[in-house]
């Protein structure tokens, strides 16, 4: 899922935070524990990269927004993409470097993908001994491409707002999840028409307004219940009317329920 938020973490937008991104070559492949609220801070590489959460949520945060994955999607950074981490929850990353030549999906800006039980497999294989250079690390390589080409792609990113008006109602919605107020409401209160606000979620985030309200409350429930808050709590931060809202929601999006999320991972 993508957007600039303050909850994620703030992308590497201004000149100061270019100057001090961090560059290497080539992108890691590599298992490593992040503690809640951990970061990597910003860098690039000159390869493409795989981001998984083998338990936790990561979120990746760039210029354009940020996108978020639980352990049933995988997130993906193009060669060049300035980008930087954040762990919600205690966090078993598994990062997979892909040579810039090779690109099983044909993609050039970052993406949520499906991760199924065999996917998953493959990543936490084949980051768990990046040293070996055998040749069935190389066939288990391709297998992993081969399963990336078939995952499809989720809407599971928070894009960051150009325009200060749709920023000022976005930023109103993330501090406070629960908040129930219609886009007529929040544009009163940001002194912005409907109409306009209406014509600025489809052009500069291709949703509605409420699609892009649960895409942020989704967001912020990952975050919540990594941290080990309760379903019904969840559910009542987030602005949904009852917990059972709240799952189905959730089991749409994730394909799971809320209350297996730690299990799970």
């Amino acid at each position: 899922m993508r957007q600039h938020d303050a909850a994620a973490g703030a992308g590497p937008g201004t000149r100061a935070e270019a100057a001090r991104v961090r560059h290497t070559p080539a992108a890691p492949t590599r298992a490593q524990r992040l503690l809640a609220g951990q970061r990597i801070d910003a860098h690039r590489h000159d390869e493409h990269q795989i981001v998984h959460a083998g338990s936790g949520v990561v979120a990746v945060t760039t210029e354009a927004g940020t996108w978020f994955a639980p352990g049933t999607r995988a997130i993906w950074i193009p060669a060049g993409t300035v980008h930087a981490h954040r762990a919600h929850g205690r966090l078993d990353l598994h990062l997979v470097g892909l040579p810039a030549d090779t690109n099983p999906l044909g993609l050039d800006t970052p993406a949520v993908l499906s991760v199924d039980p065999l996917l998953r497999e493959l990543i936490v294989a084949h980051t768990r001994d990046p040293g070996d250079t055998g040749p069935e690390r190389g066939r288990l390589l391709a297998v992993l491409c081969d399963r990336l080409r078939a995952s499809p792609q989720q809407p599971m990113s928070l894009p960051t707002a150009t325009d200060p008006r749709l920023a000022a109602v976005c930023a109103l919605v993330h501090a406070d999840p629960a908040d129930t107020r219609t886009l007529v409401a929040l544009g009163a209160a940001t002194g912005t028409s409907e109409r306009t606000l209406s014509r600025l979620f489809r052009g500069e985030f291709g949703m509605t307004f409420p699609q892009w309200r649960t895409q942020s409350r989704l967001y912020h429930a990952l975050r919540m219940l990594a941290d080990d808050l309760p379903v019904t709590a969840v559910a009542h931060r987030c602005g949904w009317s009852s917990a059972s809202a709240f799952i189905e929601v959730f089991r749409r999006a994730f394909g799971y329920t809320p209350g297996t999320h730690n299990r799970r991972a």
